[in-house]
């Protein structure tokens, strides 16, 4: 009963997306934080979600050890002083924080969308992905970790008639992300976990080239 209550809520989010472009724009996150009613960072204590669409919500506290580890992990990855190189050092921020929040919530998500996992809590869909990666990207912006790129509303695309009339959850199903956005062009970039296993690299793309085609052509993971 938890699982269709679950599936009902994800096919109503979905529903009340069913334009092709659910953009906010250039905002700060809140208004996301508060249509999923999830609070939002607060100093170094986030709400995670899972179980699908926030089902279930789980804070996890980043100690100053976990924010020493992170800062490292970005500085030995950035090749540069450069935007391109920060969104690199973002990449490999995301999948070590997704590491450590597994390993204490007890998160396994494996990639992408399963619909027998509604209602699991050891899984995450794309809301859940997207709102976590917001979160985390707040941490890293509070530490004063970003110097080139600030956190905004997260965004989605898809079109959920075309989804059910010709049958490919994939091609159109909305499908939600995290997006920095450059501080000196204002070019936004997608940076999507959904796609790959807890612990991996997000894709750091484009806004504007983020999109789900199909499910040989996704974003390739940011190294």
């Amino acid at each position: 009963m938890r699982q269709v209550r679950n599936l009902v809520s994800l096919l109503l989010a979905a529903v009340s997306l069913a334009g092709c472009t659910y953009d906010r724009g250039e905002g700060p996150p809140g208004v996301h934080f508060a249509e999923f009613r999830v609070a939002p960072p607060d100093k170094n204590s986030v709400e995670v979600c899972h179980a699908y669409t926030c089902a279930e919500k789980t804070t996890f506290y980043f100690r100053t050890k976990d924010i020493k580890e992170i800062a490292a992990v970005m500085s030995k990855t950035k090749k540069g002083d450069t935007p391109f190189q920060e969104r690199r050092a973002i990449a490999y921020a995301i999948a070590l924080i997704e590491k450590k929040v597994g390993a204490k919530l007890g998160i396994k998500d494996r990639a992408g969308m399963e619909f027998g996992g509604t209602g699991d809590p050891t899984q995450q869909d794309c809301v859940d992905e997207a709102t976590n990666t917001t979160s985390y990207l707040m941490i890293l912006q509070s530490h004063g970790l970003l110097k080139y790129h600030t956190v905004v509303v997260p965004m989605t695309k898809g079109d959920l008639l075309k989804a059910t009339l010709q049958g490919d959850p994939v091609k159109y199903w909305p499908h939600w992300t995290a997006v920095i956005q450059e501080k000196k062009t204002g070019q936004r970039f997608a940076v999507d976990s959904w796609i790959y296993p807890q612990g991996e690299n997000p894709a750091v793309v484009e806004v504007e080239k983020w999109y789900i085609k199909d499910i040989n052509n996704l974003p390739k993971a940011t190294n």
